[in-house]
């Protein structure tokens, strides 16, 4: 089996079964090798777990960049990238990264892939926002502090929809990121459609 397919096998059994409940066996079971070829990639289940972060994170980092160089206007832009962090109900990828913010806090070497990402989907946004301020689309004296605004607003929320069901419809958390990036932004809300 491939290093990636074993990476991609435990993000989902991570994402399924949660952190403190994901064993190497687990993952091992999920990708019909034998344990001891986990042990062999990873010698360790913290050694595992850390790359399998580090993979999923290099997957998210991928897709926000294809948004960043793709073509269009900085409004188009804003659009994909808020539809690529909105989380979509409750999502096992947002399940995962929620474990993955918490073992960060004892886990150096998590902290510095979930840093890394956090980053620079942060970065990512005030690029986004800069261009659309330069173009004239929006109006925003502070791009740096609305992408941070922007993306604690859209993780706050996605914490709420994955881990407590019912809490928030989907369409609520998307109308009020939607209202908030308007306002952020100069922007009439029906812009964001």
């Amino acid at each position: 089996m491939r290093l990636d397919a074993l990476l991609r096998t435990a993000c989902d059994v991570i994402a399924t079964r949660g952190l403190a409940n994901t064993r190497t066996a687990d993952v091992a079971q999920a990708a019909g090798v034998s344990q001891a070829l986990v042990f062999y990639h990873f010698a360790t289940k913290e050694r595992l777990v850390a790359q399998a972060f580090a993979y999923a994170a290099e997957q998210d980092l991928a897709r926000l960049e294809a948004v960043l160089r793709s073509p269009g206007t900085p409004l188009v832009k804003l659009k994909k990238l808020l539809r690529l962090y909105a989380p979509p109900g409750r999502s096992r990828s947002w399940a995962m990264w929620i474990d993955g913010w918490s073992e960060s806090l004892r886990t150096p070497e998590l902290e510095k892939v979930s840093r890394r990402l956090d980053l620079r989907r942060r970065e990512g946004l005030g690029e986004v926002i800069t261009a659309g301020v330069a173009d004239g689309v929006f109006s925003c004296d502070d791009p740096a502090g609305a992408a941070w605004r922007i993306n604690g607003l859209i993780d706050g929320l996605a914490v709420q929809l994955a881990v407590h069901d019912r809490v928030i419809p989907r369409r609520q958390l998307t109308e009020w990121v939607r209202l908030s990036v308007a306002r952020e932004l100069g922007l009439i809300p029906d812009q964001l459609d």
